[in-house]
């Protein structure tokens, strides 16, 4: 690893964090279908989905329950695993790409342990906002209900790519919009499993018109 990446993913562990809570403490939140996580509330393991690009609002919300984030192998993971370590996340790294089968087996033994995860299924490369069924894995496996959610602000800076990332500026309204939970038949077939993943696109499709309207 470069000197200047080592300096980059020690200040994204030191200082990361701190500026983190400090820009976003200004946000001011309003969350909808809150009673959809009444079982992760009540100490149920689920399984977290929202778009890679509407990540950061809800990285902080639910900072300090000790959410399991599925992030990629790719460098700038590195920089995420940080952040989130220190606001309270574990993490497992990998993605549909790379160290699949480990990561998969991983989130397993988590959420089998009480862990809840957090995984943008989108992710680490695109297609934005399509959700390959390879997601749902462990949902099917475990029995762990699947919550869609998903953040948007009334004033944001958005960052040109594959995700069009969403970053809300200070003192902003950030909407968060929170679906019913789906549960995921162990004995599903492979199209069974894509046509659960059509169904819960298109309801973070729904929940992106009510955080975006």
């Amino acid at each position: 690893m470069k000197a200047r990446d080592r300096l980059g993913l020690g200040l994204a562990g030191s200082l990361g964090p701190i500026l983190f809570r400090g820009f976003y403490s200004t946000l001011k939140f309003d969350i909808q279908g809150q009673d959809h996580q009444a079982l992760w509330e009540a100490g149920e393991p689920v399984v977290f989905i929202t778009w890679h690009g509407r990540l950061l609002p809800l990285l902080y919300l639910y900072r300090g329950h000790g959410l399991v984030m599925l992030v990629s192998q790719h460098r700038d993971g590195e920089y995420l695993t940080r952040l989130g370590q220190r606001l309270g996340y574990d993490a497992v790294r990998g993605s549909s790409t790379h160290g699949g089968y480990p990561a998969l087996r991983e989130l397993v033994r988590k959420v089998r342990k009480g862990s809840s995860l957090a995984i943008t299924p989108d992710g680490p490369q695109g297609p934005r906002e399509r959700l390959k069924p390879g997601a749902l894995q462990v949902a099917r496996i475990t029995g762990a209900s699947v919550i869609p959610v998903l953040a948007g602000a009334d004033r944001a800076w958005w960052v040109e790519g594959w995700d069009r990332f969403l970053i809300p500026k200070p003192f902003s309204h950030v909407r968060v919009a929170i679906g019913e939970p789906q549960t995921i038949p162990r004995d599903c077939s492979v199209g069974q499993l894509e046509a659960q993943a059509v169904a819960i696109e298109s309801q973070l499709g729904n929940l992106k018109s009510q955080v975006d309207g």
